[in-house]
């Protein structure tokens, strides 16, 4: 069994769990900070609030945030804190913006199960919001009953967003009940566009269950146990996932793979892309297997249902021009 904690590591990589704490550390420390400045000027922003028919909303990830906003519509201010998926989203340091974000937030949503375990320290140094009023927080590891060590890539796990959704439909219902039967509107439009997104993975996977793939992390994971296939090389895929290195064995296993054309598809995740990962692409392209590029964060000027999708569709013509060797 793969445990996917980051905590799940030889010693060579002793260091690079210790810079991971330091910039935690520092991101806590630049939080209070922020939060002196923050502080100064909280009449001035509880002032803005209370003249403001919005809800404030904080999203750690941005495909989170789009939920909110497609639940909350006009009635909600969405701030998304991990927006860029040019960027390592495992690498944030709290600023100003973040600090007064999550002050005035009256609804907070995050991953959870490790992914994300800045969140925990930043709302407990924020305390429960200067707007006097209760702050609703939710989890998508607890509405999914997953917890440290599972893979924490919950969003592509399709039970995920409806649980979300229907989350933050009831806490915005709550902070807001003028405009509940609004949000429970957008709650069924929102869980009946996600049918596609249904559709495309029953249909994939009546089509290539069973069929042997790899990944250079465990970022589709969830959508590929979904679809059925046959993921391969996943003590590989943790290391990369934690900045750890892979034995040789496991290096040697996915190369083999790669070269024999044991697996239809190579996926991997386009925002770490470290050497290992160049080279396994490289290996790929020259053994005519067709690699796939899948995100942690939810690119711009789509929604999460477009974004899955496209990512479904990609995947669905790689598999079919992805035909193992013979061995």
């Amino acid at each position: 069994m793969i445990t996917f904690s980051r905590a799940n590591c030889t010693p060579k990589v002793a260091a690079t769990l210790a810079r991971r704490r330091f910039t935690l550390a520092r991101l806590v420390a630049g939080l209070a900070l922020a939060l002196g400045t923050t502080f100064g000027g909280a009449s001035a922003a509880l002032a803005a609030q209370a003249g403001s028919a919005t809800i404030a909303v904080v999203a750690a990830e941005n495909f989170y945030g789009d939920v909110a906003k497609q639940i909350g519509g006009n009635y909600v201010d969405v701030t998304s804190i991990l927006s860029n998926p040019d960027q390592d989203p495992h690498l944030f340091e709290a600023s100003p913006k973040t600090a007064r974000a999550l002050q005035n937030a009256r609804v907070v949503v995050y991953n959870g199960a490790d992914y994300d375990p800045w969140m925990s320290k930043l709302l407990g140094a924020t305390g429960a919001g200067t707007s006097g009023t209760s702050r609703t927080t939710i989890v998508a590891a607890d509405l999914v009953g997953k917890k440290a060590g599972d893979n924490p890539h919950l969003w592509y796990d399709p039970k995920t967003m409806p649980a979300v959704a229907r989350a933050v439909s009831a806490a915005l219902g709550a902070a807001d009940p003028a405009h509940k039967s609004v949000y429970d509107a957008n709650l069924a439009t929102f869980l009946a566009s996600l049918q596609p997104v249904d559709a495309k993975v029953a249909a994939l996977r009546a089509r290539y269950r069973g069929q042997p793939v790899t990944a250079t992390e465990p970022v589709f994971g969830y959508l590929s146990d979904a679809i059925g296939l046959d993921m391969r090389n996943l003590r590989f895929q943790l290391a990369a996932m934690n900045d750890t290195e892979a034995s040789a064995s496991d290096i040697a296993a996915f190369e083999r793979d790669l070269r024999e054309r044991r697996v239809r598809v190579l996926i991997y995740n386009s925002q770490a892309t470290e050497a290992l990962t160049r080279r396994m692409l490289a290996l790929a392209k020259a053994s005519n297997v067709p690699s796939v590029s899948v995100t942690e964060t939810q690119p711009a000027g789509v929604n999460f249902q477009q974004w899955m999708l496209a990512q479904l569709d990609s995947l669905d013509k790689a598999l079919a021009v992805g035909t193992p060797g013979q061995h």
